[in-house]
């Protein structure tokens, strides 16, 4: 019997299909959206190391993903952490050297 990950509950509606075809659940307890067996691709350390070195030749976004075989979408968020890092630390760098 199919339940929710968050709340347990057996209360569960059909919610339309994913990107991929797969069957979306809807918790009707707490309104979480699932579906059955997820499949989540992880990213490598070495596919990231590969990205990075990728991204200091200044390659488009979109040719680094397909080479890399990650969806832009990820790479995008990738990006913005990496940028927000490199930007917390030269504030570090500034009040230490004030």
């Amino acid at each position: 019997m199919l339940s929710c990950p968050r709340c347990g509950s057996d209360h569960l509606v059909k919610n339309g299909r994913i990107h991929n075809g797969k069957q979306n659940h809807k918790c009707r307890a707490c309104g979480r959206q699932f579906v059955q067996n997820p499949q989540q691709k992880l990213i490598s350390p070495q596919t990231k190391e590969l990205i990075n070195k990728l991204l200091l030749e200044k390659l488009p976004l979109a040719g680094i993903a397909r080479v890399t075989d990650v969806s832009e979408t990820w790479l995008q968020h990738y990006v913005n952490q990496l940028y927000q890092a490199q930007e917390q630390q030269a504030q570090g760098a500034e009040k230490k050297g004030a």
